[in-house]
């Protein structure tokens, strides 16, 4: 499916199909304003309601009464962003070793009982957060609470399930990086872009550290994280918020209270000057990233110059990649002088860590990466120039409103949504604030920032030069369609 790579995360930040968790926030193609209308909830819809358990623990309600199914999504707010030097890689162990079992549930059964009550289950890792999720006929919603409130309690395994777990998540690292050369580009784009930021490191982690680190390194990571202020329940669907309080309370609540570990700052330098690299691998096509150091959303409501900009940059992406038809694909992969077979863009507007507004693109036939690297930076010019019509303005600005509208028919998203704001500490109604900042956002604002953000000061360039396979080899596989992000631990 088409996927529109500059969405703010808080309007559904993940890649769901495929198991892929990419950087950069993306969200599926709205349908048309028409379509989206259509499927609007009545005004009189019911708005989610929060919770917070006496352990500390919070609890989120969306109720949605329009089909009886239920999803319940738990969010611990750690991921990469949390693992040290020598670990990377543990939060996604940790994932995966969730699955294999409590003293009361043996491993396995976890997930037959989901299946046996009707309903689907899966986990995700990712730079700020890791979760999991069930959904299933609402009658049964107190089942997987009890089953997931115990499994984040209790999980316990022995050290012989450990090893051949660590040899799935390897291969894991293989299918999804190692044999995806623009996969593998992104992977060390973000380690020279960041310096002091764990952004710097995959989330799966590094080879050499998924096969250093023991059984007791994620146990220790489960018993210093997974506590229960640390954690919010999110529940959407056919639901009475009072009822899953007193379930909530009656399963998650009675997981002990334990602190918060205390988080160590770790501020990325200022970068000051331009860095490039070149990766050699086997490949069919060349391929260009670029990376720009760009301020993030420090609050829904703030208003300093760095969060202004930050919604600035949104737009520009969205202008420059937004819809079928914009700005990149007309002026760089289209007519006879064209340059690109692809080419897209898209800023990463908040987070936990830093952030950064990424290019990437494949040259056309006969072009290289140095006549794609020009003709983005002459778009780029072009607008620090003459600015954006108002036409290009009010297209994306409808286009994010029906996306909006459309993805509240889906409560996985519905619960998704929630889930990612409460990651960031923002209100239930992020949301429609958000959506009412970027509809603020002038055209003007975005000329501004298309002439301040995209010198090489604080750029980072990498560029994939294929290499000819062997006799006997296959080029390996470029991955799809945003490829430029790869799997980032993704799903179990």
């Amino acid at each position: 499916m088409k996927r529109l790579p500059l969405l703010p995360q808080v309007l559904g930040c993940m890649a769901w199909a495929g198991a892929a968790w990419a950087q950069v926030p993306t969200v599926a193609a709205p349908a048309p304003a028409s379509v989206a209308a259509q499927s609007a909830p009545a005004p009189s819809a019911p708005q989610p309601r929060r919770f917070q358990l006496d352990n500390g623990m919070t609890v989120i309600v969306q109720p949605d009464h329009r089909a009886p199914t239920a999803v319940q999504m738990l969010w611990v707010r750690v991921g990469s962003l949390d693992e040290v030097s020598g670990t990377s890689g543990v939060a996604h162990m940790l994932e995966h070793m969730m699955f294999k079992g409590t003293p009361t549930v043996p491993a396995g059964e976890f997930s037959r009982r989901v299946a046996a009550l009707g309903g689907q289950e899966n986990a995700f890792t990712y730079l700020d957060y890791t979760g999991y999720y069930q959904q299933v006929p609402a009658g049964h919603l107190r089942e997987v609470m009890a089953l997931e409130s115990d499994r984040f309690a209790n999980n316990q395994w022995p050290d012989a399930a450990f090893a051949p777990e660590r040899a799935v998540v390897q291969e894991e690292r293989r299918m999804r990086i190692e044999d995806r050369p623009r996969a593998r580009l992104y992977e060390a784009l973000m380690a020279q872009a960041f310096q002091i930021s764990p952004y710097r490191r995959p989330v799966i982690g590094w080879m050499s550290d998924i096969e250093a680190y023991t059984a007791d390194d994620v146990r220790d990571f489960h018993r210093r994280w997974y506590v229960p202020a640390n954690a919010a329940l999110v529940v959407a669907g056919d639901v009475d918020p009072e009822q899953v309080r007193v379930w909530a309370e009656q399963t998650y609540g009675q997981i002990a209270a334990r602190p918060v570990p205390a988080r160590k700052p770790q501020v990325e330098n200022e970068q000051r000057g331009i860095r490039r690299f070149e990766l050699k691998a086997v490949a069919e096509q060349p391929y260009l990233l670029m990376a720009y150091k760009v301020p993030r959303m420090s609050g829904i409501d703030a208003q300093d110059a760095a969060t202004q900009d930050a919604l600035a940059l949104t737009v520009l992406s969205a202008v420059l990649d937004g819809y079928g038809g914009a700005r990149l694909g007309r002026a760089l992969t289209q007519g006879p002088d064209r340059v690109a077979d692809s080419a897209s863009a898209s800023n990463g507007l908040s987070g936990r860590g830093p952030q950064l507004f990424l290019f990437s693109g494949v040259p056309a036939q006969g072009k290289d990466v140095a006549a794609l690297e020009a003709g983005w930076r002459a778009q780029i010019a072009q607008i620090a120039r003459d600015g954006i019509s108002a036409a290009e303005l009010n297209r994306v600005k409808t286009q994010w409103k029906a996306a909006q509208i459309y993805q509240r028919d889906s409560v996985m998203s519905q619960a998704r949504m929630l889930g990612s704001n409460w990651i960031e500490d923002l209100p239930l109604d992020a949301n429609d604030r958000l959506i009412a900042r970027l509809d603020a956002v002038t055209a003007e604002q975005v000329r501004s920032v298309a002439a301040r953000y995209f010198g090489d000061d604080q750029l980072t360039v990498g560029v994939l030069v294929p290499q000819a396979a062997a006799a006997g080899e296959r080029p390996r596989r470029p991955g799809g369609d945003g490829d430029a992000q790869p799997s980032q631990g993704g799903e179990h």
